[in-house]
């Protein structure tokens, strides 16, 4: 007891934001410290050893371009575990980065996950956090965490409804008296947007790109909704009839003819969630209307895209990439709170 009370008086209690595209980490009192790609770089050596050569932001820079015994790996995919040794080395070096040293450091971690993963998912992120130098883990369900984030009023006998869209998935949850009411997942988030850029441009204008460019495309000129001046910019790649490098111009409207398919696939899902939704309930999310969080809610005009298909207000969430991040972080202040919402098992 004496030495557990120690450990936590010398480590930092963490908040991880465990993501398909990006890790975030908060501290206890410091805020979010660390935003990072969820990627590694990994170079294969001799007897099927492999060695780290980079994580997170290093990493995501070689992404399709390195050499044959080097390879950058993903190791979140549609928000679950793809690669469990690739994430326990991703969470151990995000860890030791965070407190700048190795030996003596055990910090408590709440640890954000998509609702509805099954226990063997579940067992394999927590196995991998304890592995990585974790003294206690906790996992919250991200569509909680966002709402938290947020400043969603949680605990209150009122419904709040938060989409947050991830890279590998949409997380939709409606709360109300501090636990989710409804909640839906779907694995069509960021990640599947940036696949249908790129398959448009191959599509129609033959040229081959890769999936770091099809999500610079979403960031730069991406839309949900027409705007008042279409944007546009200059592509790279190599023409699959010629084999030749090539460039070409896309505008926002290509853009938004791209993402239509995926962005309607999460507007169907939350129609689903309002179908389900109790009566008293719903007299709230008329008046309180949608949150949206997580990076694909910055997608220029979404609210308004999803507000013209479910009638209600639909609004963008005050810095929506950290919302899941500083709502693990608010949970970690309150162990009450925190006890109630990790349904530890």
């Amino acid at each position: 007891m004496i030495f557990d009370q120690l450990v936590g008086f010398f480590s930092s209690d963490m908040g991880i934001d465990l993501g398909t595209a990006n890790t975030l980490v908060l501290v206890k009192d410091k805020g979010v410290i660390i935003n990072e790609p969820s990627v590694v770089a990994v170079q294969r050596e001799k007897y099927g050893k492999q060695k780290i050569l980079a994580v997170g932001q290093a990493a995501k820079e070689m992404v399709g371009k390195t050499p044959g015994d080097i390879e950058a790996i993903r190791p979140m995919r549609d928000g679950v575990i793809a690669d469990f040794d690739m994430t326990e080395k991703m969470i151990r070096y995000f860890i030791e980065k965070t407190h700048r040293r190795k030996s003596f450091l055990r910090p408590r971690i709440i640890i954000s996950v998509p609702y509805g993963l099954t226990q063997v998912e579940r067992k394999a992120v927590r196995e991998s956090a304890m592995s990585a130098g974790a003294r206690e883990v906790f996992l919250i369900e991200e569509p909680m965490a966002a709402a938290i984030g947020a400043g969603l009023p949680i605990r209150d006998p009122q419904g709040s409804l938060v989409v947050d869209i991830g890279g590998g998935t949409t997380e939709i949850g409606v709360i109300s008296l501090g636990g989710l009411v409804i909640s839906k997942s779907i694995r069509t988030a960021g990640d599947k947007i940036d696949a249908s850029i790129v398959n448009y441009i191959k599509e129609k204008y033959n040229l081959l790109v890769g999936e770091r460019t099809g999500e610079e495309i979403k960031i730069s000129i991406g839309s949900a909704v027409p705007l008042e001046k279409e944007l546009n910019m200059v592509v790279k790649g190599r023409d699959q009839m010629t084999g030749l490098l090539s460039r070409i111009e896309l505008t926002s409207e290509d853009v938004r003819e791209a993402m239509r398919e995926p962005l309607k696939e999460m507007a169907d899902a939350l129609k689903t969630v309002l179908e389900l939704m109790p009566p008293d309930l719903a007299g709230d999310i008329v008046e309180n209307g949608v949150v949206l969080t997580g990076g694909g809610a910055l997608i220029r005009g979404l609210d308004k895209y999803l507000s013209e298909i479910v009638k209600l207000p639909v609004s963008v969430a005050d810095e929506p990439l950290l919302a899941v991040a500083v709502g693990t972080g608010k949970a970690l202040e309150e162990i009450s709170l925190l006890q109630h919402l990790t349904n530890e098992d």
